[in-house]
């Protein structure tokens, strides 16, 4: 067969030698989530690589719910990880649930009680770690251990048969109470669990631990390549002996990837789950989060997140990736779609004095300067117009090109305006400035006159319409690490302003995407934005200092 050179990493050199080789007829990957929280970027990074190595050898990718632990499931989950690789523009060949198996995987137990391989274990949880031994000493055997092959298969059964309570008894495999490696001392691969299954029902009162469900998995479905990352590599040993000793005939292979790590940020659902339930956030979908959900509704694209993940490769060596990067990908690809608009997020009044009253005046502006097909639209000027607060200085510091008293400047797509008075309320603060304009200096007459150095954005007054923006920070310091990451939650992460954007932007609907002119890229809000109140979200600034 043809090999698969460019854009090669080791596991597509892996795979194009198996197949080579008469290994495999072909290849199957999988995507395995345990519905027990939404999917994050590092998970899209998995999708990326299972889906389109599949796709490049002309093989299969199942999505597989790997649901062996009812206390933590939730067909939320399952809903919203289905929803969540739809949109980033995945078909699975095969949907498919662990739970599906469950009898298959309870005969296969049983084998393993036949063969000598599995027994039914008394110990409580903390014995059994106990008696597991440490790195530096072997494991202790229980007297469980010796128990007959008959005993096991009965006490098994009763297991079955919910005749025992929670916790009172697990079956583990019979590996070696000494390997130098302790996931083969033998792991518990049976817990009981009086609960019910988001997908099962009462059906059963027992359920698989994952170490031993995941490889019997992959065999059932005939997957040949068993991709996951590096946590996994320990257990290695563990999916191959199940694997070997199964009455099952396919042989998947278990390959190790480094997982991604992105700065200012956490990895983890369990850590996700945190932020969620202690309120640190609003929801899974909260756009400061990293879930696929969160990015969908703060703004990113499939487009950008699929590039983000290919480029960043495939190793087995960690590494932490500057969030910075990923917003690279989301600019370029924005930057040739986004219409450009102009939004004020902190407004200004200012009164054109000189400007005739009850005149509104339409003027001309590029969608997209950086994509022409995407043609022009009109913008209304006239006699009141709002700008952003930042943008006037009454006593300005040297080289500030901006708006002061006697200074002008260039409003954009209209004409220069010059400062002339300035109103103040009770406190002294500006609210409101009064300027004069040039009408020889409008945009696009060919006026060659004096120059000015700043240029302002607007929105006219008397149409704009209110809009709220939520301008987003990092949720995490970078210095957090291990459980001690909610004491570095930036409690600074969301800022909400209210503002005003032009009047075009009446119709927009949620997941609709621009760029305010100097702000960034926004986001219509898919939630909480209605045709009474618009919510944008800042999805990414306009540039960043990262180079690749």
């Amino acid at each position: 067969m043809a090999e698969h050179t460019e854009g090669a990493h080791f596991i597509k050199h892996i795979v194009t030698k198996d197949l080579s080789e008469g290994s495999y007829d072909g290849i199957i990957t999988r995507f395995p989530p345990e519905p027990n929280g939404y999917l994050h970027i590092g998970h899209a990074k998995s999708i990326v690589l299972n889906f389109e190595l599949a796709d490049e050898f002309n093989g299969k990718t199942h999505l597989r719910f790997d649901d062996t632990n009812p206390l933590k499931e939730d067909k939320e989950y399952v809903d919203a990880i289905r929803k969540d690789i739809e949109w980033l523009g995945y078909d699975w060949e095969e949907l498919r649930f662990a739970s599906d198996y469950f009898e298959t995987m309870y005969e296969q137990a049983v084998h393993l009680i036949k063969q000598g391989l599995a027994y039914v274990e008394d110990l409580s949880q903390e014995e059994i770690r106990e008696y597991r031994g440490s790195l530096t000493e072997p494991g202790r055997e229980s007297a469980s251990r010796s128990r007959s092959v008959e005993e096991n298969l009965d006490l098994f059964a009763r297991m079955r048969e919910g005749e025992f309570g929670n916790g009172e008894k697990t079956l583990r495999a019979k590996i070696d109470m000494s390997s130098p490696n302790i996931n083969l001392r033998d792991p518990v691969i049976y817990r009981i669990s009086h609960t019910e299954h988001h997908h099962t029902g009462d059906k059963w009162c027992i359920y698989p631990m994952y170490s031993f469900a995941h490889p019997l998995e992959d065999v059932i479905e005939g997957v040949t390549h068993s991709i996951c990352t590096l946590e996994f590599e320990d257990q290695r040993p563990l999916y191959d002996w199940v694997v070997e000793n199964s009455s099952l005939t396919s042989t998947p292979k278990q390959i190790e990837f480094a997982r991604l790590n992105l700065t200012n940020t956490v990895m983890s659902k369990r850590k996700l789950k945190q932020l969620v339930d202690e309120k640190l956030v609003s929801g899974w979908d909260d756009p400061r989060m990293p879930t696929i959900s969160g990015m969908r509704r703060r703004g990113f694209t499939p487009e950008s997140i699929k590039r983000f993940c290919r480029e960043i490769g495939v190793s087995k060596a960690d590494n932490l990736v500057d969030y910075r990067m990923l917003e690279h990908f989301l600019r370029e690809d924005l930057k040739l779609k986004a219409p450009r608009t102009m939004g004020i997020l902190d407004p200004l009044k200012v009164v054109i004095t000189n400007y005739p009253e009850d005149e509104v005046e339409w003027l001309p502006a590029e969608i997209n300067p950086e994509n022409e097909e995407m043609g022009m639209r009109e913008i209304p000027f006239s006699r009141e117009i709002y700008i952003e607060k930042s943008d006037f200085m009454e006593n300005p510091p040297k080289k500030y090109f901006r708006l002061f008293p006697g200074n002008e400047v260039r409003i954009k797509h209209a004409y220069f305006i010059k400062c002339h008075d300035v109103i103040k309320d009770e406190n002294g603060e500006v609210v409101e400035i009064h300027c004069t304009y040039d009408v020889e200096t409008k945009s696009g007459s060919g006026f060659e006159g004096r120059k000015v150095k700043g240029t302002l954005h607007y929105v006219e007054a008397t149409q704009a319409i209110p809009a709220e923006f939520r301008i987003y920070d990092s949720l995490i310091a970078d210095d957090a690490k291990g459980d001690d990451f909610l004491d570095h939650v930036n409690t600074d992460s969301l800022t909400v302003m209210q503002g005003f954007v032009e009047p075009n932007m009446a119709d927009v609907e949620g997941g609709d995407k621009f760029q305010f002119f100097r702000h960034g890229y926004f986001n219509v809000d898919p939630v909480d934005s209605t045709k009474d109140k618009l919510v944008f979200n800042r999805i990414v600034e306009l540039k960043s200092s990262f180079k690749l």
